[in-house]
């Protein structure tokens, strides 16, 4: 079973967040050996830029031999829904290699995570708060799966 890894800054705080991200972690299993690693925001009296160099640092630390970041950014490449199902399949298909996707608190990434990703996907053109962002990102994900395994649940 293909790998995929996670990195989010912060703890889901919002129930619709939990639940909605359980059930699509739940859906998105049957397809994929899912990795998470949660990222503690950084202390809310420092200026952003460190806050992000603090969460820059604790991602880069959870980065494992083979890992391909794919962080979430909003200028990130626009994708369709089977554009991404054709990315994640190469992505997961590469040998040696697990994507690994990437997920900045409320103030987005450091330019050091932005230096080591080799992909940048956005969700939206509008800012999504992270928490819906996460949602959003395993949704798709999931929908991918279904799109590779020709199940009915996308429609074009």
């Amino acid at each position: 079973m293909s790998k995929i890894g996670f990195i989010w800054v912060g703890k889901l705080k919002e129930s619709f967040s939990k639940d909605g991200c359980a059930l699509y972690w739940k859906k998105l299993s049957r397809f994929f050996s899912l990795d998470e690693s949660v990222i503690k925001d950084a202390p809310g009296k420092l200026p952003t830029q460190e806050k992000n160099r603090k969460e820059g640092q604790a991602i880069l630390s959870k980065v494992k031999k083979g890992d391909v970041l794919i962080i979430l950014d909003e200028y990130g490449d626009r994708l369709t829904s089977r554009e991404l199902a054709k990315r994640l399949r190469t992505w997961t298909e590469a040998p040696n290699q697990r994507p690994v996707f990437v997920i900045g608190g409320p103030f987005g990434l450091s330019d050091d995570i932005k230096k080591a990703a080799r992909h940048s996907i956005r969700l939206s053109d509008m800012t999504l708060p992270h928490e819906l962002a996460r949602l959003v990102l395993l949704e798709q994900l999931y929908r991918a799966g279904t799109i590779h395994k020709n199940m009915p649940y996308h429609h074009d």
